[in-house]
């Protein structure tokens, strides 16, 4: 589970990549309000290892490693 929180409503997109920088899912792509959310990140189609997660809006930027474990 990912949880983030937005400052201002607008477009948000969440997108998983790998440790060379390609995106290997996307996981939000649309307009969400002001607050707290939380994503369910299935890694089930990935091999185990490092990942990066970035959560993009119109005024929040932020990138997260995680770490997946099969």
């Amino acid at each position: 589970v990912i949880s983030y929180s937005i400052p201002k409503a607008g477009m948000v997109t969440v997108k998983v990549y790998n440790m060379l920088g390609q995106e290997v899912q996307t996981l939000v792509n649309q307009f969400q309000t002001p607050g707290n959310h939380q994503i369910t990140f299935n890694g089930s189609s990935l091999s185990s290892g490092v990942y990066f997660y970035r959560i993009n809006s119109e005024n929040y930027n932020m990138v997260r490693k995680m770490v997946l474990l099969k």
